[in-house]
């Protein structure tokens, strides 16, 4: 896939119609936003477009109406709190692409914002319809995608559409491609990858793929269990993938073939099973990875392990971080994650965090800031770590 798409600034928006395809998803409680993050983050995008004389047509889907009407997944708190953020009113049209949204987008005069229905309160979104995708472009003159939480998925409003109009990405979705592309492509060396979560299935393509690119890949979290278990070791009551085990030694020895250096957790943190509630206080103890007790379940990485990564992140000139490396909902069972996120705080290194948990855990621990980027997108930037080619970004027109 090529990494060098076109953005707003090559383009000529003034006098124009543009189509922006936002990631307005946002979690909402009782009628009311209770994270306006993604809107915030799509104010520099909608913000030059306005102030470029464009006519702004705004579009994003919430929830999963599959095709239905739910006036709780109306977009209409989003174009409220949007009103409030860009200092104008957003003109909310009562539809998708029917009478109303029609004669809204044709009204509108330059630097005017309106936002259109939930998208996918049509049923043709997620099937991206050629119909629905040419009745979107029929409204505007140009595409403009900004939504790289969605850049996996083949629909209508993030791909389809293009195959109508001219189609650029935004500041948002130009920044996830610069950055995590140039890490994928052309990385500063060395260049190390830190994987975690729960399970081996859910990061199969993700370590083969990284195997090719990285000097070392760095395994915690519950899927380090079956590797350690590849290795002969006793993991206890431990999440193991059964099925994936011949997987893993594939991919230790694709490691060894290569010369890179796969590090996984040389101690853990154990306890008699998963902490219910997920916060709940715990016994735990520390001990190394090959001597876990039977009936004993690997909660977190221990000290020696994150002092080990830490160390590997300190020499680093790249490094990408996806999933976390233990339970770090619960406080007890966070540390790991916790020395991961200080490590990539504390490093000069290009750091990326891939979304989702890892995201938040840096969030929560105040290193947003100190991180290069965090990417808007969990299930997006997985499967470009994955290196797969991502549907809303292929559609782009190259520079």
């Amino acid at each position: 896939m090529n990494y060098n798409k076109k953005s707003i600034e090559d383009v000529e928006v003034s006098g124009k119609r543009v189509l922006c395809r936002c990631d307005f998803n946002v979690p909402i409680k009782a009628g009311q936003i209770t994270s306006d993050k993604r809107i915030v983050a799509a104010l520099p995008t909608i913000e030059y477009l306005m102030n470029h004389g464009a006519k702004v047509i705004l579009c994003s889907h919430m929830g999963k109406p599959k095709g239905e009407w739910k006036p709780e997944l109306s977009l209409k708190v989003v174009a409220q709190r949007l009103s409030q953020l860009l200092g104008k009113e957003v003109i909310m049209a009562e539809d998708v692409v029917g009478p109303d949204a029609q004669a809204k987008a044709a009204a509108l005069k330059d630097g005017d914002v309106m936002l259109l229905e939930n998208v996918r309160y049509m049923k043709g979104e997620t099937k991206n319809d050629p119909e629905l995708s040419k009745q979107l472009a029929s409204m505007a003159d140009l595409f403009v995608n900004d939504a790289f939480g969605t850049a996996h998925r083949a629909h209508s409003s993030t791909a389809g559409v293009a195959d109508y109009l001219p189609a650029v990405c935004g500041f948002l979705v130009q920044k996830e491609v610069e950055i995590m592309g140039k890490a994928l492509a052309d990385p500063e060396r060395p260049f190390v990858a830190i994987l975690g979560g729960a399970k081996v299935s859910d990061k199969l393509n993700v370590i083969n793929n990284l195997l090719d690119k990285v000097d070392t890949l760095i395994i915690g979290g519950g899927m380090a269990f079956t590797f350690l278990a590849a290795k002969g070791y006793d993991v206890g009551a431990s999440l193991v993938d059964n099925e994936k085990i011949d997987y893993c030694k594939e991919m230790m020895a694709k490691a060894e073939a290569k010369g890179v250096k796969l590090l996984l957790p040389v101690d853990t943190v154990v306890a008699g099973g998963f902490p219910d509630p997920i916060d709940a206080e715990i016994a735990v103890e520390t001990v190394p990875s090959d001597a876990i007790a039977p009936g004993k379940m690997g909660l977190d990485i221990g000290e020696a392990a994150c002092r080990e990564f830490a160390e590997a992140v300190k020499s680093a000139k790249t490094v990408v971080w996806n999933g976390p490396m233990g339970v770090f909902e619960n406080p007890i069972l966070s540390k790991g994650t916790k020395a991961v996120a200080q490590a990539l705080a504390d490093s000069d290194a290009v750091t990326i965090v891939g979304g989702g948990d890892s995201a938040a855990a840096c969030e929560q621990l105040g290193f947003a800031g100190k991180i290069t980027h965090i990417s808007t997108g969990g299930g997006a930037s997985l499967e470009f770590l994955e290196g797969k080619t991502l549907p809303g970004i292929a559609c782009l027109e190259d520079k």
